[in-house]
């Protein structure tokens, strides 16, 4: 090519591109080839340097390799600048025609040299010129060959790069600047250079913030209390020094010139690193306060008698817990009359702080709820004393509030008059003649003041039994709280009542709300009259199912039969027209108000209570089968409840038929020997007092109570037999699951009743508990398969509403009436409903990682666990 480098005008604009790019890359190649030495040595210098391996080494060492470091390099840009050559255009276009097959570039330069005269030899010539200048310009820029293998067999370059990777992670550019002390005058420069040491603020782990680098910091520095300051120094030790005033030390502080230091900030104070590069702080330190808790409310009461008392708990950080004492008042008492005796002592009530499940507890507003109607202090003054403590163990000031502390109110005058004579006993055992006093004054006229000859049995039973302890002067605690307790039994039947006690304090609610729109009574008065109906109105639906439950079905049939012109309404409905007439009189319309409780009145007198079916003819079979399940739950928790009172009966001999705790079924009947209606058992105590041996009747031995149990388990097992023959669904996965279900419930009771034969009632009662569980999952499962059945009909599901209430959500909660969703349970009950909170959560866990339950069933507890 040399001599030819003129390309035609034609073809060079299509080159231009390709030759620049080549040009380029054939300069890198040369510079990668002559000055990989150079950069080599600069790069592992650095690298070096910024992670301060000058620091360790002697100084004389280090100055050794800065010197072979500064000849090396200069030895290596020598030889470098020597061997390059920059190239030139005509070595770009040789690089790039060597890429071209053809050389077609360097046969565009070329001139014809034959017969350039005789027009066929240039026709030829002009066509390859033409093709050649065609595949010149589809030439592309030709890649740099920069392997330095041949010229670098011990990859030295790779260590550099290497060791400059390690100090770009774990090295700093502020340590190169400390090279410079090696130099005189560096102590000097070394303060433009950057710190040469390094520090960190951390606070105490409980405040949830964040460290903080001290190089980031200028000026006033605000800290928790107790934050660990912790400083590192590097350079020649004595270079640079520590003073500071926060940390309150006086012995074994160290050097102030030590490589690491740490110490806790607990005062205001300066912190100072001296020398080269050293800065000065003002640390404020926060100091952390003792955490506050105050009552902000005054209690409420239920209509159960559980207490709701707000309060308010706060901390700089977090509250962890706290703890509430409640002790008697006795400078408030009213002493006189039976609290004029010298009060026994009493455990004081305690009781944790609630806390929030979820959210800050730095500041939070809760509840402490508990119900201690039953306790000695009931409506009595005490004196509440709280107290919450923080992460750093700090208490906060006792919070004292003095209140009377809520109980059940009882409005029957002969129930008030009886908690009052309870109360006496409780404040002292010297009170029982007292007591048996105002007892025989009480019930001295009873046609006058008993309205239920039951009850003024009672009465006496519970009069003569003090009095017999008085007598024998055996009138100990043990003796006192029995009496206690019966006389609050007592009391609650007799507020209670029956239908027509119901009726009457329902209608003397509903007057008294009457009364009170006509003279315009104030929103407070109108909101306590309703919630007063409220209780009324529930009062005698209890009281209602409780005649009916009494009757039995079939004198609810008669019943029915006669009142066909009554009307039928459920207690949503009641709870719906409630909250109406509420509503209406929010609003002012008084006269409309007062036309729906009129309305309420007369429902209410002609109400029957709705048992969720419309009558056995219009049953389906898979309604009829759930009545028949539910009916066998039942046999089979009146079977249990009776062994479990055999079981007591055995550790306590001596005890009165219906007298041992816990002896009293779902239906009420204290000293049954069944817990169920519609149930004829064994042992049925005969009123109080009646002694009928170890619940049996007389003559009858132990042996032959447990075979009868045994029969009445097999009768009961054969019956359960009997219904997973019948039962609808086959062939749909809820109905195999229910039919699977009741073979799990037919071996417990198996197992049940050979353990019944052989007397052994512990192992009894535990298959039983199996049975009732099988009996329910098969109940749940027979409702999903009648939901889906009838979706699949096009129907409004109603099967959850139609099982006599005995469908269970997922977390186990009863449903709500007439199928809606939700239930109709107490749910914030029990002495301590945060616990209650955490089983549930607990147990929302466990069943959400159960792959067997329904799809449906598993996205709810998903979707509960989300939320919280």
């Amino acid at each position: 090519m040399a001599g030819r480098t003129q390309l035609k005008p034609e073809v060079l604009p299509r080159l231009r591109g390709a030759l620049v790019l080549t040009w380029i890359g054939l300069t890198a190649e040369r510079a990668a080839r002559t000055l990989w030495p150079l950069w080599t040595v600069v790069i592992a210098v650095l690298g070096a340097l910024m992670l301060g391996l000058h620091d360790l080494l002697p100084l004389e060492v280090t100055w050794a390799l800065a010197v072979l470091s500064w000849l090396a390099a200069l030895v290596f840009l020598w030889r470098g600048f020597r061997l390059f050559r920059l190239p030139r255009r005509e070595d770009a276009l040789a690089r790039l025609d060597a890429s071209l097959p053809g050389r077609p570039i360097q046969a565009l330069m070329d001139e014809q040299a034959i017969g350039p005269s005789d027009p066929a030899s240039a026709a030829v010539w002009a066509t390859h010129q033409k093709r050649m200048a065609q595949r010149a310009s589809q030439a592309k820029a030709v890649k740099p060959d920069l392997k330095l293998a041949g010229r670098d067999p011990f990859a030295l370059r790779y260590v550099a790069v290497l060791l400059f990777g390690i100090a770009m992670i774990f090295g700093s550019l502020w340590r190169v600047a400390s090279v410079t002390e090696l130099t005189p005058g560096g102590v000097n420069t070394a303060v433009s250079a950057g710190p040469v040491w390094e520090g960190w603020i951390e606070p105490p782990i409980y405040t949830g913030k964040p460290s903080l680098y001290l190089s980031d910091l200028n000026g006033v520095v605000e800290v928790p209390e107790g934050s660990r300051i912790s400083l590192r120094l590097y350079g020649e030790i004595g270079a640079l020094t520590v003073g500071e005033t926060v940390s309150k030390r006086t012995e074994v502080t160290g050097s102030a010139a030590d490589p690491e230091q740490s110490f806790d900030a607990l005062q205001s104070g300066t912190l100072d690193i001296a020398g080269p590069g050293g800065r000065s702080w003002d640390i404020k330190v926060i100091a952390d306060m003792p955490p506050m808790a105050e009552v902000i409310g005054v209690p409420e009461r239920a209509v159960d008698g559980t207490m709701t008392l707000p309060f308010r708990a706060s901390d700089d950080y977090e509250v962890i817990g706290g703890r509430v004492r409640i002790t008697l008042d006795l400078g408030a008492v009213d002493r006189r009359y039976g609290f004029a005796a010298a009060p026994e002592p009493h455990d004081p009530i305690i009781m944790d702080v609630p806390l929030p499940i979820a959210g800050d507890r730095a500041a939070f507003d809760e509840n402490l709820i508990g119900n201690y109607s039953l306790h000695p202090f009931a409506n009595l003054p005490v004196q509440l004393t709280m107290t919450v403590n923080d992460a750093k163990g700090q208490v906060s000031e006792p919070h004292v509030t003095h209140m009377i502390l809520p109980a059940r109110r009882f409005f029957d005058p002969l129930a008030a008059a009886l908690i009052e004579q309870r109360s006496w006993l409780l404040w002292s055992k010297d009170n029982g003649k007292r007591v048996t006093q105002m007892l025989r004054a009480i019930s001295h006229r009873p046609d006058d003041v008993f309205r239920s000859e039951t009850a003024y049995l009672r009465l006496r039973v519970i009069l003569r039994r003090i009095e017999t302890r008085l007598g024998i002067d055996q009138f100990d605690a043990a003796a006192r709280d029995e009496a206690a307790e019966a006389l609050w039994d007592l009391a609650v039947l007799i507020e209670e009542g029956d239908v027509e006690d119901a009726l009457e304090r329902m209608r003397r609610a509903q007057e008294r709300l009457s009364e009170a729109m006509k003279n315009g009574a104030s929103d407070a008065e109108i909101a306590e009259l309703m919630d007063e109906l409220r209780r009324a109105n529930e009062n005698y639906i209890q009281q209602l199912q409780r005649e009916a439950a009494r009757n039995g079905e079939q004198q609810q049939g008669e019943q029915s039969a006669q009142n066909e012109n009554s009307m039928t309404m459920t207690q949503d409905d009641l709870q719906d027209m409630m909250d109406r007439i509420q509503e209406l009189m929010e609003e002012g319309r008084m006269a409309e108000a007062e036309q729906a409780l009129r309305e309420l009145q007369e429902l209410m007198e002609n109400m029957q209570i709705a048992e969720g079916q419309q009558g056995e003819g219009q049953q389906s079979e898979g309604q009829q089968a759930m009545e028949g399940l539910a009916e066998s739950l039942r046999e089979q928790q009146g079977l249990s409840d009776q062994a479990f009172r055999d079981l007591q009966e055995q550790f306590n001999p001596g005890a009165q038929a219906g007298e041992n705790r816990g002896n009293e079924g779902r239906n009420g009947g204290e000293g049954r020997g069944q817990s169920h209606d519609g149930q004829q058992g064994r042992g049925q105590g005969q009123g109080e007092g009646a002694q009928q041996g170890q619940g049996q009747q007389p003559g009858e031995q132990p042996g032959d109570g447990r075979q009868q149990l045994a029969d009445r388990q097999q009768a009961l097992r054969d019956e359960v037999t009997r219904q997973r023959r019948n039962l609808p669904g086959q062939g749909t996965e809820g109905g195999d699951a229910a039919r699977e279900a009741l073979r799990r419930a037919e071996e417990a009771m198996r197992g049940a009743g050979e353990a019944l034969e052989q007397n052994d009632l512990p192992g009894a009662i535990d298959r039983q508990a199996e049975a009732m569980d099988a009996l329910r999952d098969g109940m749940r499962n027979l409702g999903e398969a009648m939901a889906e059945a009838q979706r699949n009909n096009g129907q409004q599901g109603t099967a959850e509403g139609q099982t006599g209430g005995q469908q269970q959500d997922p977390l186990g909660r009863n449903a709500g009436t007439t199928g809606r969703a939700g239930t109709d349970e107490q749910l914030l009950q029990g002495e301590d409903v945060y616990r209650r909170a955490r089983e549930l959560l607990d147990e929302i866990r466990r069943r959400s990682g159960e792959g067997a339950r329904p799809d449906e069933e598993l996205d709810y507890l998903r979707r509960l666990l989300e939320r919280f």
